[in-house]
């Protein structure tokens, strides 16, 4: 075992593994019952959707293990859940079987991109300044979304955030958890953010500011209702392209901005910032949204919040192989996975946001056509709650840029194919 993911070489150990795929799982647990609860208003069977959501990502992350040995963890995707219900069911009026058959034919398609260059083409070509500004800029959107499940900010229709009510327990709760994350790493205590974790979510059970598990394990609901229940035939229809695009042109940047990231973050891209063995990564992903489109749920994408598994010192496959295996013993175990508190994750998020957004440093700060690009990747990320929007508007700033700079040498085909497909993309919104 240690050979295959060569932990030593990485210099891990399996422990170590273990305790980052705790960690990377515990800050993505709440998937288990907010996709599931998405995906119901679209009309589909939540306990079917719920064993979906653990098998799926079980296959994606063991696949991305095994087959690509990086610590990244992949689960149905928030935000494309989203679309799924709200716009192509709820909105355009598509039943979810033909929905769900637009889902497989855009993983089919990212197979594709996957096994032929043209993928891995893209994110190699990816200029280091934009590199940098998506890893901070997954920091921040981190950062929002820790703030936001802690309470810290709430909506507010004139300002669209703002300040929450410190003075609420489970705020208080996370901020400590937050605070202790950072003196417990400063400390260098292995496994810090799981600790924190557990002791926050421990003292909301015991203090009833969350309700405490009912029990360890329940019956898997079944996964009938669900399963092979996609309509791919009606998904190929002409008028559904569009949204067979947009599943694809999401999940693309999403995944390969989450990989660019994490993966800089671990310290296992080259000198050059390239990906090595990009393709497997690439090909587990795609080959997860197919599966989990066939068990019934929507794409499968790699998660950001495999970053607090990277903090924890999970640097090869074997953190990804845990993460799978406990989504499979979460179908069991759903009690206890689900009664996680957001606020306690929150803190991990925060912290990990904190982390990935020192990226930013390392950007030419005296090169103004590489820096202004880099904020607008690294803004638009969390601000548009998106990190397929914030890649875009950043390269189609950084094309534009450059070439009303004189400089348009520096944008390669790569990124000129990628700006113009988001250009086309966004006005066509």
């Amino acid at each position: 075992m240690l050979k295959h993911f060569e932990v030593e070489e990485r210099n891990s150990t399996v422990r170590t593994e273990v305790l980052a795929g705790c960690t990377t799982f515990l800050t993505l647990s709440y998937i288990i019952f907010v996709n599931p609860l998405i995906l119901s208003g679209a009309g589909m069977d939540y306990g079917a959707v719920l064993v979906a959501t653990c098998l799926a990502a079980a296959f994606g992350s063991l696949v991305m293990g095994l087959y690509a040995n990086y610590p990244i963890a992949l689960a149905p995707g928030m935000g494309l859940n989203a679309y799924f219900a709200a716009i192509a069911v709820g909105t355009m009026g598509l039943t979810w079987q033909v929905a769900m058959g637009a889902v497989f034919c855009s993983g089919v398609l990212m197979l594709t991109l996957s096994v032929l260059p043209v993928r891995e083409w893209v994110v190699n070509s990816i200029p280091r300044s934009q590199k940098l500004a998506i890893a901070a800029g997954i920091g921040f959107f981190l950062m929002i979304i820790g703030l936001q499940n802690a309470g810290v900010i709430v909506a507010n229709e004139a300002t669209l955030v703002t300040l929450g009510e410190l003075a609420q327990w489970p705020v208080i709760l996370a901020l400590l958890g937050f605070f202790g994350i950072v003196a417990l790493e400063h400390r260098k205590v292995p496994g810090a953010v799981l600790i924190c974790i557990l002791i926050v979510a421990g003292v909301g059970w015991l203090s009833g500011q969350s309700p405490a598990p009912a029990s360890l394990v329940a019956t898997p609901p079944s996964l009938e209702p669900t399963f092979l229940g996609l309509d791919i035939a009606a998904a190929l229809e002409v008028g559904l392209l569009a949204i067979v695009f947009a599943f694809l042109m999401v999940d693309l940047f999403d995944t390969s901005g989450t990989l660019v990231a994490v993966l800089n973050e671990a310290g296992l891209t080259d000198e050059e910032g390239k990906i090595p063995r990009l393709r497997r990564a690439l090909v587990a992903d795609s080959s997860a949204t197919m599966v989990g489109a066939l068990l019934g749920t929507s794409t499968t994408t790699s998660y950001i919040e495999s970053a607090a598994g990277v903090r924890a010192g999970g640097r090869t496959g074997l953190t990804a192989v845990v993460v799978a295996v406990l989504f499979v013993g979460a179908i069991l175990l759903a009690p206890v996975a689900t009664s996680v508190p957001a606020y306690a994750t929150a803190s991990a998020l925060l912290f990990v946001g904190c982390v990935m957004a020192r990226a930013m440093r390392d950007v030419d700060w005296g090169e103004m056509t590489e820096a202004v690009p880099a904020i607008v990747t690294a803004i638009t990320m969390p601000f548009t709650y998106s990190i397929a929007t914030g890649i875009g508007l950043g390269f189609i700033t950084y094309a534009v840029v450059k070439l009303l700079a004189g400089r348009a040498s520096d944008v390669n085909p790569a990124v000129a194919t990628v700006a113009g497909l988001f250009l086309i993309h966004f006005l066509a919104m």
